[in-house]
């Protein structure tokens, strides 16, 4: 097919930012360009030639502005097929011009929902004609180049800039591709805005797209979807990798749900070291010292400024990421002689509600995991009440074990992780593989409390735990076999207590 001259164009945009350079082009190529409402008057003060599109239609914009382009003869103009002898017919006898070429910005409604709450105000800015001429010519690509937002302004700037501008069919289909994928993330931006949180039906439409080194491994392709630079800035270091994306999502995670100085190291999604503690300089020690080996090429975050003499602490090892509200200048320039750490400002929260991930040949959603169990959860099921500190350390365990890999067991003394057995297939092993760890790095037990995610099924667990010297063990409960686990406690003077909320994380 052959390439196709652009004798006119309808212009119809939001935004105005880089039409003058488009439109002086335009008429410096001599194409008839064809507007309405506001791009109009824009391009009229910059001292251009425009036809009105009411010129052409014989019809003014009504209804304050809401139907200005919807008309046979625009559509008409971009849908008919040029090579279709029924069509040039009807296009003459009507009187209907052809639009080789349409130019759209559509209103801002993704950008109008972060700024106001007023539904009067988000409604007006759902687009119906720019959305409308978008489809059209790009479903008529054959004939029809269609610039579906100004982000595309510099390419058609690059093809006018030709003598004579015209478009291969390439060219036009490349854009008509894009046009749907601009058409289809505004509708389904518009789609949540009215569904809010509902399970209906599944719509992820994201267009940022940030390229990673690789997958999980150096032979997968891996590609990251979201606004990265709305959460964190990145201060120094490489290109961030797949696999530091998921520590970093499980550290931030992590590290939400503690006020006090805190300090977590993490390695494969999990905490292999957490301490909370007055300063972060302690934090920092104490959060190494529960598993200085696996805290070897880690994700370290701090929920507090980091100074320069934790710095020093932390640059005594090597790790992978760095993260922190804020450093001071002396903290960085430390952080920074380490080549290639990346070091991140973590600026906001997470805001999604859901968690989405791919099973078979779909998609699995479920609402996060936001429960931060509390005091007033406690169900006291033992003769014996855990002490003031015991409770303390048991909420601490809990909030770590509902952030590691199932089976789980977290054993913690004084708000410091002593270790914790992730990821086995049954929760004895998990425990005896916590206790094992807890030895190694020469912790004493005597006075430990134990978390588990989920309900111990027998009496062994919390027997093995006594045998270990932990005193007070927080669980979901929900067994047919509770009473094991209680009776046993209770004839050892240990402390046990529910909370009616289970923690899984595969």
């Amino acid at each position: 097919m052959k390439n196709k001259l652009i004798k006119s164009a309808l212009i119809s945009v939001f935004n105005k930012d880089g039409i003058d350079e488009i439109v002086t082009k335009l008429t410096k190529a001599d194409i008839k360009i064809i507007s309405t409402g506001g791009t109009k008057s824009y391009i009229e003060q910059l001292g251009f030639e425009v036809t009105s599109v009411e010129d052409i239609t014989g019809y003014p914009s009504i209804l304050g502005g809401r139907v200005k382009t919807l008309h046979p003869k625009i559509f008409g103009g971009i849908l008919a097929r040029r090579e279709n002898n029924d069509d040039i017919l009807q296009t003459i006898e009507m009187k209907i011009p052809e639009i080789d070429l349409v130019i759209v910005d559509l209103y801002p409604f993704e950008d109008t929902v972060k700024k106001t709450e007023k539904e009067d105000e988000i409604i007006e800015k759902i687009d119906i004609g720019g959305i409308s001429l978008i489809r059209a010519a790009a479903k008529n690509f054959n004939d029809v180049l269609i610039i579906p937002s100004k982000n595309y302004f510099k390419d058609l700037g690059d093809i006018l800039n030709q003598e004579n501008p015209q478009t291969s069919i390439e060219q036009r289909k490349f854009f008509a591709k894009e046009a749907f994928k601009v058409s289809s993330h505004y509708d389904s931006v518009i789609y949540k805005y009215f569904s809010q949180d509902d399970f209906e039906s599944l719509k992820i439409d994201i267009n940022d797209g940030m390229e990673l080194r690789y997958g999980e491994n150096p032979h997968q392709k891996g590609k990251f979807f979201g606004k990265f630079d709305d959460i964190f800035e990145q201060l120094f270091g490489k290109q961030i990798s797949y696999n530091n994306l998921l520590d970093i999502s499980s550290a931030v995670d992590l590290i939400s749900e503690f006020n006090e100085p805190t300090v977590a190291i993490l390695k494969h999604n999990n905490a292999c070291g957490i301490a909370s503690r007055k300063n972060i300089v302690q934090a920092w020690k104490d959060a190494l010292a529960g598993d200085p080996v696996s805290a070897f090429g880690g994700i370290i975050i701090s929920n507090k400024k980091i100074e320069l003499d934790t710095a020093v602490e932390i640059n005594k090892i090597f790790y992978e990421v760095i993260i922190a509200p804020e450093y001071s200048q002396e903290a960085l320039n430390e952080l920074k002689s380490k080549k290639n750490r990346i070091i991140l400002v973590h600026k906001g929260q997470i805001n999604n509600k859901f968690l989405v991930r791919s099973a078979l040949d779909g998609y699995l959603v479920q609402e996060k995991d936001t429960k931060i169990v509390s005091k007033a959860d406690f169900k006291y099921v033992t003769n014996l009440k855990p002490t003031d500190s015991e409770e303390e350390d048991l909420i601490f365990a809990n909030k770590i074990v509902k952030n590691s890999k199932s089976n789980s067991i977290v054993l913690v003394k004084n708000k410091q992780l002593i270790a914790s057995g992730v990821g086995e297939t049954s929760r004895v092993d998990a425990l005896k593989h916590a206790v094992e760890k807890a030895k190694f790095f020469k912790f004493d037990l005597k006075g430990t409390v134990m978390s588990s995610d989920a309900y111990f099924p027998f009496a062994d667990s919390v027997e093995i735990a006594f045998n270990e010297g932990i005193t007070a063990v927080i669980q979901p409960g929900g067994s047919i076999k509770d009473k094991d686990s209680i009776d046993f406690c209770n004839s050892k003077e240990m402390k046990m207590v529910f909370t009616g909320f289970r923690h899984f994380k595969h």
